[in-house]
């Protein structure tokens, strides 16, 4: 019975280490770069687009994902609101 044991110490410290060096290489990597622009979707099954931010916008909330500069350019020509704070349609030129 001792010879199991020993090897599932020897199994649990290297799992340990292994686990510590991930964590340690997580904490070195840089953070990943904020999208430079926000979809705001609203809330219920739909979830249509209700806002389009500019990424740094103080005011973009939870319900926001990344997008790319021609879905801002789109969802601002189809209707879709820009925020007021951040006015990414000034910013793209569009308003």
């Amino acid at each position: 019975m001792t010879a199991p044991r020993g090897e599932l110490s020897l199994a649990e410290r290297a799992l340990n280490t292994a686990e510590e060096r991930e964590a340690l290489a997580a904490r070195r990597r840089p953070p990943a770069e904020p999208p430079a622009w926000l979809i705001e979707r609203g809330i219920g099954v739909d979830r249509l687009p209700v806002r389009v931010h500019s990424g740094g916008c103080w005011d973009a909330r939870k319900r926001c994902t990344g997008m790319i500069i021609d879905e801002a350019r789109r969802a601002l020509a189809e209707g879709v609101q820009g925020c007021p704070h951040c006015r990414p349609d000034a910013a793209l030129g569009i308003g």
